[in-house]
């Protein structure tokens, strides 16, 4: 025989209350999220930049009207790659040799420069270009280059349009050039105020740049704002007879 007090001996025990998150755990638990979200962040910002995409900032006008002084580029390291080079591309490269002379350093402080080399090294500031130059491929692995004196270029006897050229900065020096394997030759959109394979002959690799050095092709100005558009690359050398792109 059952009784009351059986009854409520057997009823299940009530549940206790939650336990209230202290505001100090509240804050870490943030903490940790935000360290978390930012240290995948940075992560995914290195791979980009390693494998992918890279910002640089132009110092000089030897690529106006294209590019002006301060643009920020992006640009895309498939190509050379994935995707093939081809006559006409603007494209980044390492210094082949001696084509950079010496660059004032960007003046920080110490905490500022730790700052800026850490944000450049996963990409989230644009590389400096103490080392590195920005030009149009204009001959491709054995293309002959032809530049006269009136400023007309030819590749493989077809002359170029170039309307991207400066009208105010005819092609000042001559070449008449056979591109070795695995090089290419470049020239500035300002042809008076570019130091570009024309200028360099001098040098190592006698102003060809060995596409080993090229980082990617510049497919787009991002900065500032009121300059924003695609580099696209022009259709002024589809007619020219011989290989169209270069790995």
């Amino acid at each position: 025989m059952s009784t009351e007090h059986d009854a409520h001996q057997g009823a299940a025990a009530p549940e206790p209350p939650p336990a209230r998150r202290s505001p100090a755990g509240g804050v870490l638990a943030a903490v940790k999220e935000t360290v978390l979200v930012v240290a995948v962040a940075l992560v995914v910002s290195l791979v980009v930049k390693t494998f992918l995409l890279q910002a640089f900032f132009i110092p000089s006008q030897s690529m106006e009207r294209t590019l002006d002084i301060g643009d920020r580029v992006i640009v895309s390291k498939l190509t050379p790659g994935p995707f093939e080079l081809h006559r006409g591309d603007v494209v980044v490269f390492s210094d082949p040799g001696g084509w950079l002379g010496e660059t004032a350093p960007t003046q920080r402080g110490a905490v500022g420069t730790v700052v800026a080399e850490a944000l450049t090294f996963v990409g989230l500031l644009p590389e400096d270009s103490d080392d590195h130059l920005i030009k149009r491929v204009v001959g491709l692995p054995g293309d002959h280059v032809v530049c006269a004196p009136d400023g007309s270029v030819t590749v493989n006897d077809t002359p170029i349009g170039e309307p991207y050229v400066s009208s105010d900065s005819p092609n000042q020096l001559t070449c008449d050039v056979t591109v070795p394997e695995g090089s290419l030759w470049v020239m500035g959109d300002n042809r008076a105020e570019s130091a570009d394979s024309r200028y360099n002959t001098d040098k190592p690799h006698q102003g060809f740049v060995p596409i080993d050095l090229v980082v990617g092709r510049a497919y787009a100005v991002v900065w500032p704002v009121g300059h924003w558009t695609w580099l696209s690359t022009p259709h002024d050398f589809d007619s020219v007879s011989g290989a169209s792109g270069a790995e």
